[in-house]
Order: C-alpha cells, then structure tokens, then sequence
C-alpha cells in the first residue's frame, strides 16, 4: 500500500522560502497524479497544488506566481517550492497521490486523491 511522507515544514517570516518534501514508499510511475493541499483547523482544506505524470501543473488562485510543484522521479519525492510565504499561508500541509490517476488532475481536486500523507507544519509570520 502506497505510503507518502511529508517533511520540510518550519517557522519563517514573511517573504522567505521553504521546500516541502514528499516521498513515497513504493516507485510511482506510469500514469498518476499527486499534488498539495493544506488545511488550518477550523477551517476548509483548500487545494493548492497538483502536478500529473505528463508535466502539466495546476495551481490555487491564491498561490499562483509564488509557489511551484515538481516531481523528482529518480528520487521518488514530490515537492512544493514557496516563495514569497505570506501569513495567510500558515497551514498544515498534506501531500497526496493518485497512481493510477482516477480522476482529472487540478488543484481544486487534490484533496479528492486517494492517498495522504500525515502532513507537515508551515507557520508564517509576518
């Protein structure tokens, strides 16, 4: 059963940069997607990001121009670029996949995939 382990969450100030991880447990290939959403208690989880294994990227509205999803194959480790952190961005941050892709591949629909990982911590502050 695929497994997916976020790490690199963290305390930082507005304006920096932090690179969430995630890895997964078995080798993800062929036809899938995996993406970001994060949630702060109280409130909606909102999709922030998703990348399918043809390359093609969606993104929030909210994180547009500042964030940036990628997949290393060889290393088997998504990724989530922040720049530009506002405070509004404070969250827990959940990665999660789909392999096989079952549904299409957007943002808005990540957290409709069928494996989550266990989250990771991003505080901002301004």
């Amino acid at each position: 059963q695929l497994q997916l382990m976020e790490s690199g969450g963290g305390s930082v100030q507005a304006g920096d940069s932090l690179t969430l991880s995630c890895e997964a447990s078995e080798y993800i290939y062929g036809s899938y997607c995996m993406g970001w959403f994060r949630q702060v208690p109280g409130k909606q989880r909102e999709g922030v990001a998703a990348i399918e294994s043809d390359g093609s990227t969606s993104y929030a509205d909210s994180v547009k121009g500042r964030f940036t999803i990628s997949k290393d194959n060889a290393r088997n480790t998504l990724y989530l670029q922040m720049n530009n952190l506002k405070a509004e961005d404070t969250a827990k941050y959940y990665c999660a996949a789909d392999f096989p892709i079952r549904t299409m591949c957007l943002a808005s629909r990540v957290t409709s995939l069928d494996t989550w990982g266990q989250g990771t911590l991003v505080s901002v502050s301004s």
